[in-house]
């Protein structure tokens, strides 16, 4: 796994200044999908689906406009919404060669990071590639989550066949 996370796992660091109306009362964003005290979240069900991967950059896209990590209006938020919208592409390809497809994807994020998991029945178990050799085609989808992710990894559940594949990025500044 990644061991980039500038907090340790479950620590998502400082919390942000709140913003506020002119009252000084905090303002709350529009309501969204699975929203809880700033935190949102969508899921997509894929069984049986055509056109998986572009399905699920698609229900991704939505999700970062909706959430206002696009539009960009910065080289570094552009690149972070780029970089989310990859990595689902990666995870769910992942699952399409690997794991007789994906079932789910769920995405998730609060004011300091992107959630991404990608829920399957394969018994695998998700790794980079070493040495990882950047001229030969394919192998490259873990290698690229690793590089790009703050964190990911692996979540079974006992006595449930599949696992869920998970990746977290870094909300833009």
């Amino acid at each position: 796994m990644s061991t980039t996370r500038p907090y340790s796992p479950g620590d998502r660091g400082p919390e942000p200044e709140a913003a506020g109306d002119a009252d000084g009362t905090p303002s709350l964003p529009p309501a969204d999908v699975g929203r809880a005290a700033g935190h949102q979240s969508r899921r997509l069900n894929l069984v049986g689906a055509a056109g998986i991967v572009p399905l699920a950059r698609d229900f991704t896209r939505e999700a970062l406009h909706a959430w206002g990590w696009m539009p960009a209006d910065t080289a570094d938020r552009r690149a972070a919404a780029e970089d989310v919208l990859l990595v689902v592409s990666e995870l769910v390809t992942n699952a399409c060669l690997h794991a007789e497809g994906p079932d789910e994807l769920r995405i998730s994020c609060d004011s300091k990071l992107l959630r991404i998991e990608v829920s399957d029945r394969g018994a695998g178990q998700p790794a980079p590639r070493t040495p990882h050799r950047a001229g030969r085609p394919g192998g490259h989808g873990m290698f690229i989550v690793q590089r790009l992710c703050m964190d990911w990894g692996v979540l079974r559940s006992p006595g449930v066949p599949g696992k869920t594949v998970w990746a977290e990025v870094g909300a833009p500044a």
